[in-house]
């Protein structure tokens, strides 16, 4: 990372908002296509159609959706007061740990491989 001194003198803001950016940026670097793959293990509790609910709610539209808010499937209390919003760094974070995340979720699988949590997320994207 190369970090320009500013006039200001707030070279150290800089770094940090450079650092974090950057991050952000990479979290949705998956690829989708490994990500459809990855999921086939997924599968088996969540559905991509809309409105089709498994032993997990559909997964159809998740990106950018509340939690708790699939109509039709019985959330755990914990997920329905969550109040999360999913993007790329909330599912990651979600993905990585779920009951970490939001404790007394029903979710009890993890993706343990930042890789593969980042293909399943560049997937998840592709279900609008």
């Amino acid at each position: 990372m190369r970090i320009a001194t500013l006039a200001t003198g707030r070279t150290a803001v800089f770094a940090v908002v450079t650092v974090f950016l950057s991050a952000a940026a990479s979290l949705a670097a998956g690829d989708p296509a490994a990500g459809q793959h990855v999921f086939a293990e997924c599968a088996g509790c969540h559905s991509t159609a809309p409105g089709e609910n498994k032993l997990g709610p559909s997964l159809a539209g998740v990106v950018g959706r509340k939690s708790g808010t699939v109509a039709g499937y019985s959330y755990s209390p914990a997920m329905k007061s969550a109040n999360v919003t999913w993007d790329d760094a909330t599912l990651d974070t979600f993905l990585a740990s779920p009951a970490s995340f939001v404790h007394g979720t029903k979710m009890f699988i993890n993706v343990p491989s930042g890789t593969a949590r980042q293909n399943v997320i560049a997937y998840l994207e592709t279900l609008k």
